[in-house]
């Protein structure tokens, strides 16, 4: 399945989280994959704005981090 939203180039990460729950999410839940013709660092700030906006608690990974489990270190 395809969605086109229209939007602008100035449209932040927060506002393209915003477009994504009320045309996608609230149809379909999170999708397996998304596929953006975007640089990283927006694609990076949509999932972080996207999560706030969802209530997922992000954690990030980092070798010796406090905040996750070590199953990560144990699989690599």
């Amino acid at each position: 399945m395809v969605y086109f939203i229209l939007t602008t180039e100035k449209t932040s990460a927060k506002g393209l989280a915003k477009l994504f729950r009320d045309n996608v999410w609230k149809l379909h839940g999170l999708p397996k994959s998304i596929i953006l013709d975007k640089e990283p660092q927006i694609i990076a700030g949509l999932m972080w704005e996207l999560n706030q906006i969802l209530g997922v608690k992000s954690k990030m990974l980092k070798a010796f981090h406090s905040q996750t489990d070590r199953q990560i270190e144990r699989i690599n």
